[in-house]
């Protein structure tokens, strides 16, 4: 299995890699023994970047990260020539994208520890891209009053730098910690026997895959860029993460 670095060090922007498989129709499909790109998934898309081959200069684009057959594979530009198998690279994430990501799912982290604090509403559906997202709550009503509200909340809990940190239990210990499921539907597969789990301290505790940042001080600010409704108890909050 490749190993992901993100999943416990988000801020590895390159690493060195070989090449353990080339697969698709046009070779376009390329599996690493380890990668700094995040593969998507809760949301958050995956990464993009480089992989670059030291022994001739040559480069290929990564348009994206997906399970494919069993394996992580990186989707390679159309078109080109892929490296070959053994071939060793470094594996280099488009930063300024990943860090907008790690901000903006931070930022998200907080809205929904702040909305279950206040408001015992629970998460059915959320998405996000660099320096937005949005975030759909369980609420029977919702109010610009309302609304402006929770944007000063978070605003409020993001100065306050709380410590973020990235934890690995096991799952009967992650599920003995009370609301560690924030999610209306429990998406977490049946039998893993890990849990890894996102907590920012003092404010949200909740299990995730994703990348974030250490500091709440890193997103900056959020603005609530709208809201919606998406069904009779189902309300939607766009936001867009802002310098502080």
């Amino acid at each position: 299995m490749t190993e992901v670095v993100c999943y416990r060090d988000a801020y590895a922007k390159a690493i060195e890699t070989r090449v353990r498989a080339v697969e698709g129709e046009a070779g376009a499909l390329v599996v690493l023994d380890r990668t700094v790109f995040y593969p998507g998934g809760g949301g958050q898309p995956s990464d993009t970047g480089l992989l670059l081959r030291a022994a001739d200069g040559r480069s290929w684009t990564v348009t994206g990260v997906k399970r494919f057959g069993g394996e992580l594979v990186h989707e390679l530009e159309a078109g080109v020539q892929p490296p070959s198998v053994g071939d060793v690279l470094m594996a280099e994430v488009a930063w300024a994208r990943r860090y907008q990501l790690m901000r903006t799912h931070t930022a998200l982290h907080a809205l929904c520890g702040v909305v279950w604090r206040d408001h015992g509403a629970l998460v059915t559906g959320g998405n996000m891209e660099p320096g937005k997202g949005r975030m759909d709550f369980e609420f029977a009503s919702m109010s610009g009053d309302l609304v402006g509200s929770i944007e000063a909340t978070v605003n409020e809990e993001l100065a306050k730098a709380r410590p973020i940190h990235i934890k690995v239990l096991p799952r009967e210990e992650a599920f003995a910690i009370p609301d560690l499921i924030r999610t209306k539907v429990n998406l977490l597969p049946e039998g893993i026997a890990e849990i890894r789990v996102v907590d920012i301290e003092g404010l949200d505790l909740q299990a995730d895959g994703g990348t974030h940042v250490h500091n709440t001080a890193e997103v900056g600010r959020i603005r609530v860029t709208g809201y919606e409704s998406k069904g009779r108890i189902n309300k939607r909050i766009r936001l867009e993460v802002v310098d502080a």
